[in-house]
């Protein structure tokens, strides 16, 4: 069984290519620094991580185009791919990715803003023409009277 599952945070923004051909594809290619648990540095204060490298292909590739960036904290699973090339300069070189199957968000927009994440990229705005108001703990409150409309009990 090959199957990985890592989260950490983007060390930097996707770097995003389209395949030749008639059905280009997108391929998106990131780092994750993943943090060591339970082991510290030598001067006992910082946490260590490890870095690395995923692929993601077609739909993963254009979510990650789209909704990732720099510091964004996300949950991956896949599994690992390794492979080797020869360079330019004739050595073989030999290299280990994560190829995605599925990626999603491991924290919210408004935890992220908090540490500067998302790059300030914000949210959606809500209607501001409803009747609800944000109850600035994530859910919106649904106001008094209103049980009539839902379609469901």
């Amino acid at each position: 069984m090959n199957k990985v599952i890592l989260m950490g945070r983007l060390t930097r923004d996707p770097e995003v290519r389209y395949s030749q051909g008639e059905n280009s594809m997108a391929i998106a290619r990131y780092t994750l620094a993943v943090d060591r648990r339970g082991r510290r540095s030598d001067n006992g204060d910082q946490q260590t991580a490890d870095f690395i490298g995923c692929v993601a292909f077609g739909r993963n590739g254009e979510f990650a185009e789209k909704y990732l960036k720099k510091g964004t904290k996300i949950c991956v699973t896949g599994r690992i791919q390794t492979g080797s090339y020869t360079n330019k300069d004739g050595q073989k070189v030999y290299t280990t990715d994560v190829v995605v199957e599925d990626h999603e968000f491991a924290e919210s927009k408004n935890a992220a803003g908090n540490t500067g994440s998302f790059g300030g990229s914000q949210a959606p705005a809500f209607d501001s023409n409803s009747n609800s108001q944000d109850a600035g703990d994530g859910f919106i409150n649904i106001p008094d009277g209103i049980d009539e409309e839902l379609p469901f009990n």
